[in-house]
């Protein structure tokens, strides 16, 4: 089953004071992978917000492994882990340049109707899109990368 994977490199406005990547930008690197998920399935936030719903965040959580540094590249897998009738759990994993788990994470996302601001329930063909993005938290090494989600 796919998962959507991306390549980032660390830039000098990544970095904290100490000189490693920022824990803010792990969150801005889930929003890149969000809409990257959005895109592949054929449901493109600009799509989306023109037909009346919204995809909305209600929590995140990351757990850091170890520090990625200013001009290493990272690698970026994500998939979803839970699909329900108006929400989703999203897994993310950050790998330094050697394939080493740098960060894991996870979001829980709902849909929104933008007039009433209530959680709006995907249809079958919508819910279908995202079914080949939905599955087991296991790496090929067999490692367990799910994190805890409610």
């Amino acid at each position: 089953m796919p998962k959507i994977t991306f390549e980032l490199q660390v830039y000098p406005f990544d970095i904290d004071f100490i000189g490693h990547v920022n824990n803010s930008v792990y969150i801005q690197w889930m929003e890149i992978g969000r809409t990257k998920l959005l895109e592949a399935i054929g449901m493109p936030i600009q799509e989306i917000v023109q037909q009346g719903f919204a995809p909305v965040l209600v929590e995140t959580n990351i757990v850091y492994k170890t520090p990625l540094y200013l001009g290493e590249c990272v690698q970026v897998e994500m998939w979803i882990s839970q699909l329900k009738n108006a929400s989703a759990i999203m897994q993310f994993c950050f790998y330094n340049q050697q394939r080493i788990l740098a960060a894991q994470g996870w979001q829980k996302g709902l849909f929104v109707d933008k007039q009433t601001l209530r959680p709006r329930r995907l249809g079958s063909e919508e819910r279908s899109l995202f079914l080949p993005y939905v599955h087991s938290s296991v790496d090929a090494q067999g490692t367990n990368l799910l994190i805890s989600a409610p």
